[in-house]
């Protein structure tokens, strides 16, 4: 179920709070503030999906904190509707400069606030679908690489700043060309949609992602997460695919699908960036197809390569 979208209102009478929230109960989830510091706050940890926000407040007045709501990324793309009594077409021009998105006029009339409040909730709906269809792979379902990307950079600051460690992985299908040649192109997209779900079944904490990278790759991240925690992961997501149940094709000399495993745990540093970290999980990812396929090789900074299972050929058929 598609959870309620929420407005936040920001008034310091409280009349026209409830005569808001009376009105938009029905389309919304209403948060309320009654000044500017808890409005900021509420906005903040709350991220709602619209902002009612009173342009005359003591102390703080409307465009102070729009000013400061644009200034913070966490908040910045909130849309805002000022709320006013004012008849003066400057103030509407600076709110609208400031980044408004629409001006209510006080005394409130139902009908227009309901018209305006659904539209641009509606706007907001289309603008997440379209954000979301914009980082998820159609095939697979699961993120794409520009969905990857981001979260990486973002994870990366973080780790950078705590000094946790965080691993990279990049999976490839083995002998997936010869598969889809010998099987065809519609065969091939089932087992890489078979591939990205049980990745990404397996793949518990919040933080951690599986993105398609290109093709029959992979690439995983799994933030604040050593070297033999991920390896783990990775170990268990390298046997469950090789187990992975491939009846529904019909073809009796299919053998296991399998897949080669490169990794690589770091401490981010200033002077690294991401893209060596992924050059670093990718030089892992090409020895062991050269090893054998079937097998995972990792790298940590300060211990080496490591791999597994030992000595295991590939059972792939293809």
């Amino acid at each position: 179920m598609t959870p309620r979208q929420q407005i936040l209102i920001i008034d310091d009478e409280t009349d026209n709070l409830m005569i808001l929230s009376d009105i938009l109960r029905n389309q919304a989830d209403i948060l309320l503030a009654k000044n500017a510091q808890q409005g900021i706050r509420k906005a903040t940890e709350l991220k709602p999906d619209l902002i009612l926000l009173d342009v005359v407040m003591p102390g703080m007045d409307g465009f102070e904190v729009m000013t400061m709501l644009q200034r913070d990324p966490a908040t910045s793309d909130i849309p805002v509707i000022f709320i006013t009594a004012l008849g003066d077409i400057q103030h509407e021009e600076r709110g609208f400069q400031l980044g408004a998105c629409d001006y209510i006029q006080k005394p409130f009339h139902t009908t227009i606030v309901l018209a305006r409040i659904r539209l641009h909730l509606e706007l907001v709906r289309q603008r997440r679908m379209l954000e979301q269809l914009a980082n998820i792979d159609p095939l697979t379902g699961i993120a794409n690489r520009r969905r990857y990307e981001d979260v990486l950079k973002k994870a990366w600051r973080v780790a950078l700043r705590r000094q946790n460690p965080l691993s990279l992985v990049l999976v490839d299908i083995d002998n997936f060309k010869h598969y889809n040649d010998h099987f065809g192109h519609a065969a091939g997209d089932r087992v890489l949609q078979k591939v990205a779900g049980t990745l990404n079944e397996r793949l518990q904490r919040p933080g951690d992602l599986v993105a398609r990278f290109g093709g029959e790759e992979f690439i995983i991240l799994l933030p604040d997460n050593p070297k033999q925690g991920a390896i783990d992961v990775m170990e268990h997501c390298r046997q469950a695919i090789e187990k992975m149940p491939l009846d529904e094709f019909n073809h009796a000399d299919i053998g296991n699908i399998t897949v080669s495993i490169g990794g690589y745990t770091c401490h981010p540093e200033v002077d690294i960036n991401p893209q060596d970290a992924i050059k670093m999980a990718d030089d892992m990812l090409y020895m062991a197809k050269h090893k054998g396929k079937n097998r995972i090789l990792w790298f940590c900074d300060n211990q080496g390569i490591s791999e597994l299972p030992l000595n295991t050929p590939s059972t792939s058929s293809f």
